[in-house]
């Protein structure tokens, strides 16, 4: 990873910052911020959006369309921040997971958990 991706990846963890900032429980204004309000609103309101944005970015990649599959796919990443910071998680733990099955066949990895898909 160059040195430029590094730090581009650390807005990951700034939007997670900002994301447990707007937090009901630490005081986030949902009048004030976008996010605010969704977490407001609780998990049917940024499960939706991730739900949106998922289908967004199905279309985008339908359409073989490369600035909407990037757009739509942050749009995607940032209500999964979200939801992150619901379940009082960080991207840190996505990441660790991601680690934990590199090198590892994905049909291997889910045979490990059971899946039938």
């Amino acid at each position: 990873m160059t040195d430029s991706t590094h730090s581009e990846a650390e807005i990951l963890y700034r939007l997670a910052d900002t994301l447990e900032s707007r937090l009901p429980q630490n005081g986030g204004d949902p009048a004030a911020s976008y996010s605010a309000k969704l977490l407001a609103r609780g998990p049917d309101a940024f499960l939706k959006k991730i739900g949106e944005e998922a289908t967004e970015l199905v279309m985008a990649a339908k359409d073989n369309a490369p600035d909407r599959i990037v757009y739509e796919m942050a749009d995607l990443w940032f209500h999964s921040l979200v939801a992150l910071a619901h379940y009082g998680l960080r991207p840190e733990d996505v990441l660790r997971e991601l680690a934990r099955r590199e090198g590892t066949s994905g049909l291997a990895e889910k045979a490990s958990r059971g899946d039938s898909k």
